[in-house]
């Protein structure tokens, strides 16, 4: 009968033993389950801290030293700035946006009809591209033929108070229209900017908000105050040259440094329901991506580059035109690599 009851022993252990086995693995993973989502909390909250400051002393730097003498517009040292911060939105737009963009309107969790076999991101950030480029003429010209419907000096009036100082004549007259269009121009280039910059901004604050995954985070955090600080730079000039008032600056400065940050906290509150693979947030999260990369690639080639690399003063001083394109490179070239630390 002994090795009989042994025998049933066995067979006893080996029915309840999984289950047993089970049920301890089950509560160990629960415990480590919710220490992996506590650590991620607490990267969170860090990652709202780090990239707040980061942005909001990116975005005023311009701003507060807008009367430094080397950082006037035009001098050498504010074509280095503009250009590297250029370079950092280019990559973002290429590198960090696009890519995305594809992967979610292309994800296989999406229904094949209608999203199967169209490039829909590479669509939506030209369609997003065009759009800018005709609101700005849209509204550049408005501003112009505004301007040219003011009253004008008659000739005699200038021929009858030639000494009059407070006279406004012809040239002056051009020169005036000549400035106002520029400044408009920087009005509307630095609200789109913003636009295109904020869209993004919100997506990858949400998407960090609702990661469980520490090690993500750590690097996102990283990645992103790099990339908000640089942005903000770059943002911040054009602020600075469109000479808003305060109030109107105050308020682009915060809605800048607090997108991101409040999309950390959004993704916070929805974590628990959130699904980054579901077919409503890939086709939101795609559809802001691809607009934000065409708006981002649009300003910072058109906007921000092209303007200043034909201008006169960067083309006759060689130092500064290749200092310039040195700069653009290497804001490229950081920018992009903040892709591989990410992703890492």
């Amino acid at each position: 009968m002994f090795p009989y009851n042994i025998v049933m022993l066995v067979h006893l252990s080996m029915l309840f033993l999984p289950k047993l086995v089970f049920a301890k693995c089950t509560c160990e993973s629960q415990i480590q389950g919710h220490r992996i989502e506590h650590e991620a909390l607490e990267f969170k909250l860090i990652g709202i801290g780090s990239i707040l400051l980061a942005s909001a002393i990116g975005v005023c730097i311009p701003l507060l030293l807008k009367n430094v003498r080397a950082l006037q517009p035009e001098t050498g040292l504010h074509f280095l700035i503009k250009a590297f911060a250029a370079g950092v939105i280019l990559a973002t737009g290429f590198i960090h946006i696009l890519p995305d963009a594809f992967a979610s309107l292309t994800s296989p969790c999406l229904p094949e009809n209608p999203w199967g076999g169209f490039p829909f991101a590479g669509f939506i950030a030209m369609m997003a591209a065009i759009v800018t480029l005709m609101m700005e003429a849209l509204a550049t010209g408005y501003h112009r033929r505004a301007e040219m419907l003011k009253p004008q000096p008659l000739d005699g009036d200038e021929e009858a108070n030639p000494t009059d100082a407070g006279h406004v004549h012809g040239p002056a007259i051009l020169l005036e229209r000549s400035n106002s269009s520029s400044l408009i121009r920087n009005r509307i280039v630095s609200q789109v900017l913003e636009l295109g910059i904020v869209f993004h901004s919100m997506v990858i604050g949400v998407s960090m908000g609702a990661t469980q995954n520490p090690k993500i985070i750590k690097s996102l955090i990283a990645a992103l105050s790099f990339h908000q600080f640089f942005e903000g730079i770059g943002l911040g000039g054009c602020i600075s040259q469109a000479k808003f008032k305060a109030r109107t600056i105050t308020t682009m400065v915060l809605f800048f440094s607090l997108t991101t940050p409040a999309g950390i906290a959004i993704g916070i509150l929805i974590s628990k329901r959130y699904n980054e693979y579901s077919p409503t947030a890939l086709v939101v999260q795609g559809v802001l991506d691809s607009a934000s990369s065409g708006i981002l690639i649009y300003m910072a080639l058109v906007d921000l580059l092209a303007a200043d690399f034909m201008n006169p003063k960067l083309q006759t001083d060689f130092r500064v035109q290749f200092g310039a394109n040195f700069s653009l490179l290497l804001g490229a070239c950081c920018m992009s690599l903040m892709a591989k630390w990410g992703d890492s």
